[in-house]
């Protein structure tokens, strides 16, 4: 599979193939659907807590006596129907974390980047570098490769892309991402992919 590679200036210098079994893989909806809940439900802290009846301060003694008032019967202030009582039936702390073998998680990963293949959502560059760190400059490089169109930019490192990740971080539509971070959320959630070639070899290193 043939792509076309830009430079900097959104000018055609040459093309580079693709790996077929990343990029032109088959695609599984299902398996990826799997592979994004998973990624969402992992990122719940599930930290959220409600107090029941014996953890409510108060409520030590009994409200009135079990017989003679006319009154329901009730043993303590701090019960669920009472205001400032304890809760019934709410969340407490638990985990939502959800197992996916490593395989499943790679083929979820090459569905997803075949499909932004077969929509020419991949955008090839030979370099990804800036002099500074300058917001202007990366909107304007990224104008010229992706339009107006979301971009998730992939690097292969951080050493020698500083100026990348500060010029993008002020971009609303832009995420600067490690390659070796790729995930099925990312990659369904912005419209293109901006890879330059030495991210490329860390993709198919990963998923080759």
């Amino acid at each position: 599979m043939l792509a076309d590679v830009y430079n900097m200036e959104g000018k055609k210098i040459k093309q580079v193939e693709l790996p077929e079994m990343i990029f032109g893989a088959p695609v599984n909806i299902d398996l990826m659907h799997q592979a994004f809940v998973r990624q969402m439900a992992n990122a719940h802290l599930g930290t959220h807590d409600t107090k029941v009846r014996n953890e409510v301060a108060g409520g030590g003694r009994k409200p009135w006596k079990q017989k003679g008032t006319g009154r329901a019967r009730q043993g303590s202030t701090r019960a669920a129907q009472w205001k400032g009582g304890g809760r019934i039936f709410t969340p407490h702390p638990r985990s939502y974390n959800q197992d996916m073998p490593r395989k499943m998680r790679r083929a979820a990963l090459r569905s997803a980047l075949s499909v932004k293949a077969a929509e020419a959502a991949i955008v090839v560059v030979d370099d990804l570098k800036l002099a500074e760190p300058r917001t202007r400059l990366m909107a304007s490089a990224l104008n010229l490769l992706v339009g107006e169109s979301s971009a998730l930019v992939l690097i292969p490192e951080k050493t020698n892309y500083d100026n990348v990740i500060l010029s993008s971080s002020n971009l609303p539509a832009t995420k600067v991402l490690l390659a070796g971070y790729l995930n099925i959320r990312d990659l369904m959630t912005f419209d293109k992919v901006v890879l330059p070639l030495a991210a490329l070899e860390v993709i198919q290193s990963n998923l080759g």
